[in-house]
């Protein structure tokens, strides 16, 4: 299994362009700091690749990537689709970036499909420029693609709709309040067994999370915030209506999830996320939802 780690910042990316925070203003002055939108790169077949969530910075994430560039002719791309697991706009407005494309393979929940078809318009915006492809994302492990050793499954983790998807008509929701509006993605190579369970949004860790976290050989999961009550609308020009949808990093669950053998890694890291330098301390600051964590941007 190839996964590139293309970034591990919550909405904004850090440094987010209207905050002037800690955190924010130390990833000006230092470059190195700096993190995109979480968002991972998994080669399907070789020379095929899917993103795990379309980031508005889609575009710079695929340039720093040596994978990902086209060639050798001059419109070929191993960029082959896009999974979703969910319909945030810090997850899909980067979809809008892969227009010139002859099509645009979307694997995602009926809920998220619907959600960007209705709530977004994304079909009558983009089937001008290319044609949408969408393939559905379930709880059951199916190959990611027709040659590919990788299945891909879905692990429903919470019925967060995006704000701009609250007011959607009931009747014409495939799945109005269920928990596929937001899931983890679970990888498996089919040739050895393991498998990969990547959460980049956790509003509580339910327990089928758990199960799959247990069962899992790596785990990449939300990192957000230490406890319930950040960012602190004190520190913030304007305290963001609840509920975040995100769940604290010093949860029960989460310091326990994961099997004894799996290697877990944090994205989506905010202001007060702990990282792995130990000579810099928790800040007391608290203001956007991003803090430049150091948990690098790689791959396996």
């Amino acid at each position: 299994m190839r996964v590139r780690v293309l970034g591990t910042a919550a909405g904004g990316g850090v440094p987010q362009w209207n905050c002037a925070c800690p955190g924010c203003s130390g990833a000006r002055a230092h470059p190195g700091w700096r993190r995109r939108h979480a968002s991972l790169a998994v080669q399907a077949a070789e020379g095929r690749w899917y993103l795990v969530n379309a980031t508005p910075d889609l575009g710079e994430q695929v340039e720093e990537c040596p994978e990902l560039h086209p060639g050798p002719e001059p419109r070929r791309t191993p960029l082959a689709g896009v999974i979703l697991t969910d319909a945030e706009l810090d997850h899909t407005l980067g979809i809008a970036r892969l227009r010139e494309a002859d099509g645009i393979e979307i694997v995602a929940t009926a809920p998220v499909r619907n959600a960007l078809l209705t709530g977004l318009h994304l079909g009558e915006v983009l089937t001008p420029y290319a044609r949408l492809d969408w393939r559905p994302l379930d709880p059951g492990d199916r190959p990611l693609a027709e040659d590919s050793p990788l299945a891909i499954g879905a692990v429903p983790v919470s019925a967060k709709r995006p704000r701009y998807a609250a007011g959607l008509d009931a009747a014409d929701d495939d799945a109005p309040d269920d928990d596929a509006w937001v899931v983890a993605l679970r990888l498996t190579d089919r040739t050895t067994g393991r498998s990969l369970l990547y959460a980049p949004a956790l509003a509580t860790w339910p327990d089928a999370f758990q199960r799959a976290a247990e069962s899992a050989d790596h785990v990449i999961v939300d990192g957000t915030f230490w406890s319930d009550d950040e960012p602190s609308p004190a520190a913030s020009a304007r305290a963001p209506p609840p509920p975040w949808g995100i769940c604290r990093s010093t949860d029960p669950a989460a310091r326990r999830g994961g099997s004894p053998h799996s290697k877990r890694a944090p994205c989506t890291p905010t202001s007060t996320t702990p990282t792995p330098s130990t000579t810099r301390p928790r800040p007391s600051t608290r203001c956007c939802g991003n803090w430049a964590s150091r948990w690098p941007q790689t791959g396996w």
